[in-house]
């Protein structure tokens, strides 16, 4: 496993083909950096209201909530941010529509202006990311050691996060021209870093490569590609073995034997076939990290034990 240094981090993007365990593996970032008296800030995008239920609080976090005190002292807070609610911040920031822009939100007009402006929404959601992470610049009594970001699937990280490109036709000057060039100064500074998930599998694996290629006109490269959910039963050695020895197991019958035969041949063609996607993986020339399965299920015991492994592995300790 590669140790990755670098300077300071403030914000972690955590991204992934849907259903590789984003969410999860972000959950376990934000427990990774919460060491003693930290606070680190766990924020979704997708409108999933995700993050709550993995600490066994259902519903989204719609204002900043801790989520758990972590056993080395440190508090993870969540925030579920939609566009509506960040489009009305905006508003009631630059405009002073506090009032007047709850009452647009009856006559659909921000569905309206997300659905002229695709870009918008982005730039919005971000725009709160940004907030959350600049406090600590500015020494807020609120500000955040880091902040982890559980972004969109990684079919539309490079749009997500290309900010400054989603405004070009909406704004050449003004507060959201200016916002989104602070925004994509701070997605490329070297405070800020990019993780991809994926499991070991063609689908996941294909759209991760993709992902890479996608972002490079962006100037945001990620740093480390989190293998999750992998199996770890067999060396190469004991699937040889399997794969040319005939089980014998005296005192059970036949029928028996054959099922657990074909069982372990199977666990040992899985493994193989993950090796062969770790590859394909390996041409990125990115540091991996492989979080195990764990057939037991999500709970904050695992959320733990994966930060654990991720902070050996990304160089977490005193960020």
């Amino acid at each position: 496993m590669t140790r990755i240094e670098g300077p300071a981090r403030q914000l972690h993007i955590v991204t992934g083909k849907g259903g590789v365990g984003k969410t999860t593996v972000a959950a376990s970032l934000a427990c990774a950096l919460a060491t003693s008296g930290r606070r680190v800030l766990l924020c979704e995008v997708e409108d999933r209201a995700a993050i709550g239920e993995l600490f066994d609080r259902p519903g989204p976090c719609t204002t900043e909530t801790r989520l758990t005190r972590t056993p080395e002292g440190g508090e993870v807070y969540g925030l579920s941010v939609t566009a509506e609610e960040a489009l009305r911040e905006y508003l009631a920031t630059f405009y002073r529509l506090g009032m007047a822009g709850r009452m647009l939100d009856r006559f659909g007009v921000f569905d309206f202006a997300t659905s002229i402006a695709p870009g918008l929404g982005d730039v919005l959601l971000t725009g709160k990311v940004y907030e959350a992470v600049r406090r600590r610049a500015r020494g807020a009594s609120d500000a955040y050691s880091a902040v982890v970001l559980d972004a969109p699937p990684t079919g539309r990280i490079a749009n997500f996060l290309n900010v400054h490109e989603a405004v070009s036709g909406l704004a050449k000057v003004g507060p959201i021209h200016k916002q989104a060039g602070a925004i994509m100064r701070m997605f490329r500074s070297s405070t800020t870093v990019l993780h991809l998930v994926t499991l070991l599998e063609d689908m996941p694996v294909t759209e991760t490569l993709t992902a890479v290629q996608d972002l490079e006109p962006t100037g945001i490269a990620p740093i480390s590609v989190i293998c999750n959910k992998v199996s770890d039963d067999f060396t190469a050695e004991e699937r040889d073995l399997i794969d040319s020895t005939e089980l014998t197991c005296p005192g059970l019958d036949e029928t028996t034997i054959a099922a657990l035969q074909r069982q372990l041949r199977s666990a040992s063609a899985r493994a193989a076939a993950e090796d062969g996607h770790r590859e394909r993986l390996r041409e990125l020339g990115l540091p991996m990290v492989d979080l195990p399965l764990d057939p037991s299920g999500v709970d904050r015991a695992l959320l733990l034990a994966q930060g654990v492994r991720l902070a050996d592995a990304l160089d977490l300790e005193g960020r």
